[in-house]
């Protein structure tokens, strides 16, 4: 499977957290917010100018600094977006 940056995915897109990898505070706080190996995580928004990450995991809504983002590694698991796959049925 394809390893991508969170940075890198698009509104609406999914992947699986591979691993987290992180100093022990902020990997407490991710872990505590429900990051964990095997979860699904879906961007729904990036600002821009390097701004903050808007991101779903479970059903916890967190918005992340772009350098943290970079100590959760993914698993992308499709090229499709949420709303590509759930318009499909329509």
């Amino acid at each position: 499977m394809l390893q991508i940056e969170l940075t890198a995915m698009k509104p609406g897109e999914s992947a699986l957290i591979a691993r987290i990898s992180a100093e022990a505070s902020l990997e407490q706080r991710l872990l505590a917010l429900g990051f964990r190996p095997g979860r699904e995580i879906t961007m729904l928004r990036s600002s821009p100018f390097n701004g903050p990450i808007h991101v779903r995991v479970g059903t916890t809504e967190v918005m992340l600094r772009r350098r943290d983002t970079k100590s959760i590694q993914l698993t992308k698991i499709s090229n499709q977006t949420s709303d590509q796959i759930s318009n499909r049925g329509a």
